[in-house]
């Protein structure tokens, strides 16, 4: 046998030993909790035979604990690009059958060159997360490695994508790289991200609570917003991985792909003329305007589960990626509150960050009320969903369905905030406030100085101001609509203005950045 074949059998077989990262025993372990492996993950993530691995050789250098007596290749991380529906992205997948992913020097570096590359290369970046956290035996080396990482993931915002897939545990310092980025996916029942575990709040507040109470997929999902997806399994979180990366474009300079589509431009959608109830208080469902004018009624919901009084997601429009966000009538009646403005705000920020068109649909009849959102700072929240319309510069299509009264109103993309098409139907209604309150206001001495005619007073005025507001014709009187078009209609209208903003040039003032009421 020459030298060179013996190398080369050298070579296969240490290629082996590093694809089974901690042997067939801890790959056992990590089935039987109903997990996959971190190339398993990737396999069925990528494109078939595009994975292209980086540093698989790569080795911690620790000499603490005994640390130098325990090596493997890859060091707990699988990293490389590859390609999705042929498209180039930047992957790391951590392996928790070595060391239990645990994050060390090493590891970290793998990962920033990954996230470098993806910079540099205009490509997103995604990363899957199965890790106990830092590695202890490394202390401080451990925690720069997080601090590296978190940095570049701070210079990668609004430039490349960023997806942070949690298939595991993720807790401590680490659970900051995900909420860096753009979107952040867990699986249900098998993975967690929480800042301190179970025992350690038990110790400091004497609650006793489990790892899917606190942090689980359900719990990110619904409750803090910190999960934008939450997946019942792994292959359904690398299923709508793909399913979000088909809206998206490669980085901040391009624009998202076209998709062919068989859906007329010029649909008429019947069913949307008579979707508004007569009783300007009774709900109707957001879901069914939306799926009845975008392509094939195929829309991607981000947050499906927090903050349901408001929807956030992504569409095709003849054939152009859209973000979608639509007031939601049948939850709390599409008010806006402290979660769904946030919610709409980071949405709004990522679609103008990636050149994604605005289409907004309003049913919106003010902000929630009360001292737990006073409290809760519902003015700076409410300010950022204003902010973050006000500052975006991509295509903005506005159509205002009904309810549109006032600070709302001005916050849901308004023709103020640079609103480029702002469309009402029939039976929109654009006013400071409903008819009920106004009256109540405007004429409260007229009515109590004459109770047994109060009733009368009431209903006369209330009509004057249902004939004045209850319709959308003075908002276009004065060019704040730039036209009332009938529901069935809407599809073909917005995609024409779509089109008509294709080209749209935006310029803002200089500056280092903005001041973003966080």
């Amino acid at each position: 046998m020459s030298i060179q074949t013996e190398n080369i059998q050298k070579l296969v077989q240490r290629r082996e030993k590093a694809r089974l990262g901690g042997g067939p025993k801890r790959i056992e372990a990590q089935h039987a909790k109903g997990k996959m492996t971190a190339r398993e993950r990737l396999a069925l993530l990528l494109d078939e035979g595009s994975f292209e691995e980086y540093d698989m050789f790569v080795q911690h250098r620790c000499t603490n604990f005994g640390m130098d007596a325990s090596h493997t290749d890859g060091d707990g991380v699988v990293t490389g690009c590859g390609t999705i529906d042929g498209r180039l992205v930047y992957v790391f997948a951590q392996d928790f059958t070595v060391s239990g992913g645990s994050l060390s020097k090493t590891m970290s570096e793998k990962i920033c060159k990954v996230m470098d590359m993806a910079l540099r290369n205009g490509a997103p970046c995604i990363g899957l997360n199965d890790s106990g956290g830092a590695r202890i035996q490394e202390g401080i080396d451990a925690l720069a490695g997080y601090g590296e990482i978190f940095e570049r993931n701070i210079l990668s915002s609004g430039v490349v994508p960023q997806i942070s897939c949690i298939m595991g545990p993720c807790a401590g310092g680490a659970v900051y790289s995900p909420a860096l980025t753009d979107f952040t996916l867990m699986v249900k029942n098998t993975s967690y991200m929480f800042l301190t575990g179970p025992a350690v709040v038990k110790s400091v507040t004497g609650e006793v609570v489990d790892q899917e109470q606190l942090g689980g997929a359900s719990v990110h999902a619904s409750k803090s917003g910190v999960a934008h997806f939450a997946a019942e399994n792994e292959q359904e979180a690398i299923d709508t991985i793909k399913a979000l990366l088909s809206f998206i474009p490669q980085n901040n300079l391009e624009t998202a792909p076209i998709v062919e589509t068989a859906d007329p431009v010029n649909r008429m959608e019947d069913s949307l003329n008579s979707i508004i109830p007569d009783n300007p208080n009774k709900a109707y469902d957001m879901y069914g305007v939306i799926g009845s004018v975008v392509d094939d009624g195929r829309f991607l919901e981000v947050h499906r589960d927090f903050a349901k009084n408001i929807i956030v997601g992504f569409a095709h429009m003849n054939g152009r990626s859209v973000g979608i966000v639509a007031n939601q009538p049948k939850v709390l009646a599409g008010v806006l509150d402290i979660n769904a403005s946030r919610k709409a705000a980071r949405f709004v920020r990522f679609c103008d960050a990636f050149n994604i068109p605005l289409v907004t649909l309003v049913d919106v009849p003010g902000f929630l009320c009360g001292t737990q959102q006073e409290y809760g700072a519902i003015i700076t929240n409410g300010a950022k969903l204003l902010y973050a319309y006000g500052e975006a510069t991509v295509p903005k299509v506005t159509v205002t369905l009904r309810k549109g009264y006032g600070g709302a109103h001005i916050v849901m993309s308004c023709k103020q905030l640079r609103g480029d098409i702002n469309y009402a139907w029939p039976s929109a209604q654009i006013a400071v406030m409903g008819a009920d309150g106004a009256v109540n206001v405007l004429y409260a001495k007229e009515i109590k100085a004459d109770p047994e005619n109060a009733q009368a007073i009431f209903d006369e005025k209330k009509k004057e101001y249902e004939d004045l507001f209850s319709n959308p014709y003075q908002a276009a009187q004065k060019g704040y609509i730039d036209d009332v078009i009938e529901p069935r209609n809407t599809r073909f209208r917005v995609i024409r203005a779509l089109e008509q903003l294709s080209g749209k040039r935006a310029e803002v003032p200089a500056k280092k950045h903005d001041n973003l009421p966080l």
